[in-house]
């Protein structure tokens, strides 16, 4: 049986490097050859043991590569063909892809619905972290890639980018809001760029690190905070002059970027939430001024499928954006350990990395 390379998940603590069997390729399924794949915040939950997966499981969700074998029945694409799968692979046909929630994709239950099902790679089957994968329902998820976009430059499109663009879409951002964008890593920093792209005309990024907030400044932040030296809640309201903002992201996943992103918003005001919690939240009662503040509070999971991977690299193919420069570091896939080493701890002003074969 052939082999291939991938990270394995093994324990809490312990992802590695290891040989696999070559998936078996279905009739609507698609065999990727991996040429640039990435790490994901989510990664690191799953290497700490904070959100549970099988073990022996290939991490991973966010795919560049060339397609190597078509299932039977898919039409449309041709092997040798340049492509990207969204982290959210939906099936297309269950009731909560027909109602528009691909990302809670229930394909196969009674009812169609099943939270974060669209979430398939590196969470419930085997992922991208590898020399190749398999995408299921490839005719609904293989986004065909520009010819002048390199891998980099499309990299960021499985997750982030349509996770950060997906954050500013549920917020309902119009022309001339102001939004702040809680925490500047690589989601928060496609939050800040989507904001501005979407008409905010005063977009607050808040982070603790000079280089995430030099790198929000690029993606078109007008004002940064550094929480290290100042209250952030404090700031946004003067620079508000006490009117509160239109619309908060929090890109982290804590209580404490959660409770600023509400205390910061203006009456009838909306937070997005796009952080991962690995605990309960609580909802302090005068920033939710008693439940009469018209407040909303929305979530998002990343949405995915061929036509928001083609969107996002039509936006990349304009010129719009500029995602690749958080491309911090490069590693090959026989060095991915030493990489999650790297981006778990956060060393060395690390962003993204980029994973080769």
């Amino acid at each position: 049986m052939a082999k291939m390379k991938a990270a394995i998940f093994v324990e809490p603590g312990r992802i590695v490097l290891d040989d696999k069997p070559m998936p078996d390729v279905g009739p609507l399924d698609a065999l990727m050859r991996v040429t640039t794949t990435t790490i994901c915040g989510t990664d690191v939950h799953i290497l700490k043991g904070e959100y549970p997966v099988a073990k022996g499981l290939t991490i991973g969700h966010e795919p560049v590569g060339v397609i190597e074998k078509l299932g039977s029945a898919v039409k449309g694409y041709k092997e040798g063909q340049r492509v990207i799968a969204g982290a959210i692979t939906p099936s297309g046909w269950s009731n909560a892809c027909l109602c528009g929630f691909c990302a809670q994709d229930g394909a196969g239950t009674t009812h169609g619905w099943k939270p974060m099902g669209g979430w398939k790679f590196g969470n419930t089957i085997d992922g991208c972290q590898a020399e190749y994968v398999l995408v299921p329902d490839a005719m609904a998820n293989l986004a065909p890639v520009p010819d002048e976009l390199t891998d980099e430059q499309v990299l960021m499109c499985p997750d982030i980018m349509s996770t950060g663009f997906g954050g500013v879409e549920s917020a309902g951002i119009r022309i001339g809001d102001t939004v702040a964008v809680f925490a500047q890593g690589p989601i928060g920093l496609c939050a800040t760029a989507g904001a501005k792209l979407s008409g905010a005309s005063v977009v607050i990024g808040v982070d603790r690190l000079p280089e995430r907030l030099a790198m929000a400044r690029r993606m078109g932040a007008d004002h940064v905070i550094d929480a290290s030296r100042v209250d952030p809640v404090e700031e946004i309201m003067r620079l508000t002059n006490g009117r509160g903002v239109d619309a908060s992201i929090e890109a982290l996943g804590t209580q404490q970027t959660f409770e600023a992103c509400l205390r910061v918003l203006r009456p009838g005001g909306t937070l997005s939430s796009l952080g991962v919690y690995a605990t309960d939240l609580k909802i302090p009662l005068g920033a939710f001024t008693a439940g009469l503040g018209d407040h909303r509070i929305i979530t998002t999971l990343c949405p995915g499928g061929k036509e928001r991977m083609r969107r996002l690299m039509s936006v990349i193919e304009a010129q719009r954006v500029d995602l690749g420069a958080m491309v911090t570091h490069r590693f090959k896939l026989d060095d991915i350990e030493a990489a999650y080493e790297l981006f778990s701890h956060q060393r060395d002003g690390v962003l993204k990395v980029a994973i080769t074969p």
